[in-house]
């Protein structure tokens, strides 16, 4: 099957005013690997995995598990929020970016589970 990766822009929700306007990550699925999960690559080490289905409840209303929150914010924004034992980095992205990428899961792992509409 077909690894899927994708590249996009995110804000860092913070209140530092030396945070950066938008910072790269990185949206990636590897279905041979876990072809439920999806992991999320922020800046530095920072990489986080978790379900596709978590992504896609997120895109619609509040969802959260475990470590991760993601949340619609207005009708163009999603927020996710990462906690760890170092603290919480949250982000926002385009919800357009996160539903391409996630139609893209779907189609690379044929069969695993269900499609986006």
């Amino acid at each position: 099957m077909t690894v899927v990766e994708q590249y996009a822009r995110a804000h860092v929700v913070t209140d530092s005013p030396e945070a950066p306007d938008a910072v790269p990550i990185v949206l990636r699925y590897d279905p041979d690997a876990d072809p439920r999960s999806v992991r999320i690559g922020l800046p530095g080490p920072h990489e986080w995995a978790f379900s596709r289905d978590l992504l896609e409840k997120g895109l619609r209303a509040p969802a959260e598990k475990d470590d991760v929150r993601i949340w619609p914010c207005g009708r163009v924004q999603a927020v996710m929020e990462f906690h760890s034992q170092q603290g919480v980095e949250v982000v926002q992205l385009e919800s357009k970016a996160l539903l391409r990428f996630l139609r893209r899961t779907y189609t690379a792992g044929a069969g695993v589970g269900q499609r986006i509409s």
